[in-house]
């Protein structure tokens, strides 16, 4: 796991092999701690302690260690209260814990990660409550137990601190780990992308190669700290290599090195690894290959490396990677293969693909023209084959990183979707997080849980996490232009204005395509001058009936017609005087206008430039201090697609303070409900529940199936109609006829026997004997739309709520709504109208709106089913018809199983290798 200061330690069990380890990390141990630990003065261990401390049951005495390579930093240890060497005979769900910490790993956050994990350890073994007794000068343990966020109590007597605490999780205890992940995993990639001293490790003796390179980058784009060129080739009296500082071997560099970059072959990795690691670096940039992307020996070989940098408490980012770059005056770091340092600016950038590293990095180039600070990039890191630090370790520094405003990713695979999930739902309520995700498969070197979910599920789940979800990285250039300088918009109400006519008429319906409220072009006409583009961008910015404005400009002819300069500060003139809405240019052979808008942001108006009036502010209003970038797009979709996003994600930021809840309904039985999957659960590991036990596990939740009778025989099905009474449905429930009416499996509005029996004849005359058909009988529902509503637990994603009109357009148009549980209030009501086929509940065409209040409490119910009993690992409700007044579930299917472990709940970890 990563410790507070980014270093990683391993956790695992304490064994009998491990006395001389125990021995040696005990010598290491000041007195003073060896007194807070036993309340006397104890220097050495006897042979009784060692073999008490390394001999364990693992039910009523656990022992974990700490370690970094390979040897003790920290030991914690409980024992059952009441325990008499064997299991109790009645365990007491009470023990009292221990902690000792090597002083010179003390303040790294390890004794508070030890409790973390003992405590895991601990409640899977029906331990219940903590008790420690501490010294009172003790007071770092005390803060350990006190800042953990569990219930506790205190007392003191006899001159020692006893505190008592249940290890039940608490939305506290959870804050505080969640906390301490965050801080920990950003320090961890801080040490990588700010390192005090840097070392390239492969450096060739001749120009060329990729070592060379990247010194050369790293020198040239001036680095603040240290560097240090190693190779074991160099000969005797290589001092230097390119003015850079050479030795054969990191061992050789007097001063500390924080990160080394490594670029040489695979096979001399783990040698490089180990120096490193004796040496004290704290992480490693790899941009060796040969590894997972090379197929099974690679994936081994990744594997392994992995597990050697974290035995020394390393990082990695790669192998195969592309590299860092920090563009941060006090760092200028460009360890990476990129030739040139990128601008400055406020933007985060993080790519699987070193391909589309150098793309993205070459695009916001072109795009930002030369403005610094407005669209250059904080830092870029491009992961390779992601073994170790990936898109989640970023997030978590760009969370509260000072230096980035806009983060943009392209992923090619999501390890840990979960995670990736929280993170990203935390990290855009503070700045917007925009995405590209590729749709294929894993490429062969990302090691990822399978998921079940398609693409379209998991993009809409990004979605409600926040995420500016974009399909190319043409959108994502776009989109993070918009976004770096731009303000949100307030709302979708959008006015266009502009040289052409027709322009403006094409940005007009791509605003009406995107969901937004274009007001009509105002037409300036061919002939309009930079301070007609001036007065009328300033008249529109100030009128409270707009929310963002497009500019659309086309080469003007005539006497008086702006050049690109003039045009460009007329325009950063008159959106600088009003700072809260956003301003766009589309712009149609005009190559020099987007240039010019960059330069507009960040010089004076040239010697010669028109004088323009002063723009009207509207009251309260403040004109802008410092560059203001007007993003300029070749094309009105390109524009107004980056605009739409920004508008939806100014929505989502509004709703996101206030999420809603997840209510409580009194006639749930949850219960009842564990008591009945419990006993369906010992028929074995994994079934469909038959319908009476399904019908019965939903009343349990307040959801109510409608009573459906078999009807082996026609006879048979005239018993069940006059016990239901008429009308009644008859219906075909064998797979391939379930819930297709389309194909005449399905007869309503029976109003008699001799209408019933007429149909039944039908039926098995159109598709064979009843054995074959099922036919059941069922009362008729009130008339309605036909609804779905289905919750799958996914192992990687977790549990998702689905919506969506039951038949073709679910089936053939995949118009579903998808939101992870548990869903709130808020999140039913967004679920049921973002399907495009929402209309045909709210009264289209004049039709009667149906009851969505009752349909968002059927949808809360499912959600809060799943969310208490995840052995519902699938339920399908279908079809639920919505009237005018209230709901009927005609038909219903529950999976149960063992639920699939939860990774994102336990005690802090790293994936394992």
């Amino acid at each position: 796991m990563v410790l507070r200061d980014g270093g990683t330690a391993r956790i695992r069990p304490i064994t009998a092999d491990d006395a001389d380890r125990l021995v040696s990390f005990y010598e290491q141990v000041s007195d003073e701690s060896k007194y807070y630990r036993f309340f006397a003065p104890y220097p050495r261990l006897s042979a009784k302690d060692v073999h008490r401390f390394t001999h364990h049951d693992f039910v009523d005495r656990v022992g974990l260690a700490a370690t970094v390579g390979g040897e003790f930093i920290a030991t914690v240890r409980y024992d059952r209260i009441g325990a008499d060497g064997m299991a109790a005979s009645a365990p007491a769900d009470e023990a009292e814990v221990a902690f000792l910490v090597q002083d010179a790993h003390q303040g790294r956050g390890v004794a508070s990660a030890l409790l973390e994990h003992i405590a895991a350890v601990a409640r899977e073994r029906g331990i219940r409550r903590f008790a420690a007794e501490v010294l009172p000068a003790n007071t770092k343990m005390i803060k350990v137990f006190t800042d953990a966020g569990y219930t506790q109590k205190r007392s003191f007597e006899d001159g020692v601190v006893r505190l008592e605490f249940g290890l039940e999780p608490t939305d506290r205890s959870m804050a505080v780990q969640l906390a301490r992940e965050q801080r920990a995993e950003a320090h961890s990639v801080r040490r990588l992308l700010a390192p005090g001293s840097v070392a390239v490790i492969g450096v060739g003796r001749a120009s060329g190669g990729v070592g060379r390179s990247v010194l050369g980058n790293i020198r040239d784009a001036g680095y603040a700290g240290p560097l240090y060129a190693v190779n074991n080739a160099f000969p005797d009296g290589c001092h230097e290599v390119d003015g850079v500082p050479a030795y054969r071997s990191v061992r050789e560099i007097e001063g500390p090195v924080d990160v080394a970059v490594v670029a040489v072959p695979a096979d001399v990795v783990p040698a490089v690894v180990t120096e490193c690691g004796e040496h004290g670096v704290q992480g490693l940039v790899v941009l060796s290959a040969g590894y997972a992307e090379s197929g099974p020996e690679g994936r081994e070989r990744q594997r392994a490396l992995v597990r050697q940098a974290r035995a020394y408490g390393m990082r990695i980012i790669g192998p195969n990677a592309f590299g860092v770059i920090n563009t941060v005056e006090e760092v200028r770091l460009n360890a990476s293969l990129a030739p040139e340092m990128p601008r400055p600016g406020r933007i985060g950038m993080f790519a699987q693909s070193g391909a589309i590293g150098i793309a993205l990095l070459s695009r916001l180039h072109r795009r930002g023209g030369g403005v610094t600070g407005v669209t250059g990039v904080s830092t870029f890191v491009s992961s390779g084959n992601r073994a170790d630090v990936s898109g989640n370790d970023l997030l978590q520094y760009w969370f509260d990183d000072p230096d980035t405003d806009v983060v943009l990713m392209y992923l090619e695979s999501i390890g840990n979707p979960r995670k990736f999930t929280r993170l990203a739902r935390r990290t855009a309520a503070a700045k917007p997080l925009v995405v590209v995700q590729g749709a294929g498969s894993a490429p062969p070197g990302h090691a990822v849980r399978a998921t079940r979910l398609p693409h379209a599920t998991v993009s809409a789940l990004l979605r409600q996490a926040g995420v500016i979800r974009v399909d190319t990285i043409t959108e994502l250039v776009d989109a993070g232009l918009l976004l770096a300088r731009q303000p949100l918009p307030a709302g979708p109400r959008v006015t266009i204005l502009g040289n052409s006519e027709s322009l403006g008429v094409l940005t007009y319906d791509r605003c009406l395509a995107e969901g937004l409220r274009p007001s009509r072009p105002l037409d300036l006409t061919t002939g309009a001058t930079a301070a007609d583009f001036h007065r009328t961008l300033a008249h529109a910015l100030a009128h409270d009936t707009c929310d963002a404005v497009v500019v659309t400009a086309i080469p003007a002819i005539g006497e008086g017609s702006p050049d690109d300069a003039e045009l460009a500060e007329a325009l950063r003139s008159a959106a600088a005087a009003v700072p809260g809405k956003p301003v766009l240019v589309v712009h149609v052979e005009l190559g020099g206008l987007a240039e010019a808008l960059s330069a507009a942001a960040s010089t004076a108006p040239k010697t010669g430039a028109p004088v323009l009036p002063p723009v009207p502010l509207p009251d309260g209003a403040a004109g802008e201090d410092g560059p203001r970038l007007i993003p300029a797009y070749p094309a009105a979709e390109r524009a107004v697609r980056a605009l739409a996003e920004a508008v939806r994600y100014g929505q989502w930021r509004r709703e996101a303070a206030d999420p809603g809840k997840v209510p409580e309904y009194e006639d749930i039985d949850e219960r009842k409900a564990a008591e009945i999957i419990a006993g369906l659960l010992e028929r074995g590991e994994g079934f469909a529940v038959g319908p009476e036990d399904t019908r019965e596990l939903l009343a349990t939740y307040g959801i109510h199936v409608r009573p459906a009778l078999p009807a082996p025989t026609p006879d048979a099905a005239a018993s069940a109609a006059r016990c239901l009474g008429y009308p009644v449905v008859l219906k075909a429930t064998a797979p391939h006829l379930r819930h297709r009416a389309d194909l005449g499996g399905v007869r309503l509005d029976l109003a008699d026997e001799e209408q019933l029996r007429r149909a039944y004849g039908e039926l098995t005359e159109l598709f064979g004997p009843p054995e074959q058909l099922r036919p059941v009988v069922q009362a008729m529902a009130p008339r309605g739309v036909d609804t779905v509503v289905r919750a799958v637990i996914d192992p990687a994603a977790g549990a998702v709520l689905s919506f969506g009109l039951a038949g073709a357009a679910s089936q053939l148009l995949d118009d579903m709504a998808h939101r992870l549980v548990p869903v709130t209030d808020r999140d039913a009501t967004s679920l049921i109208r973002s399907i495009r086929t929402a209309p045909l509940l709210f009264g289209w065409r004049g039709s009667t709106p149906v009851d969505t209040p009752a349909l968002e409490e059927l949808l809360l119910r499912v959600s809060r089913l799943v969310d208490d009993h995840p052995e519902v690992v699938a339920i399908t409700l279908e079809p639920v018809v919505v009237a005018q007044d209230g709901i009927t579930v005609l038909d219903a299917t529950i999976r149960l199983a063992p639920p699939p472990a939860r990774t994102d709940l336990g005690p802090r970890t790293l994936p394992t290798y």
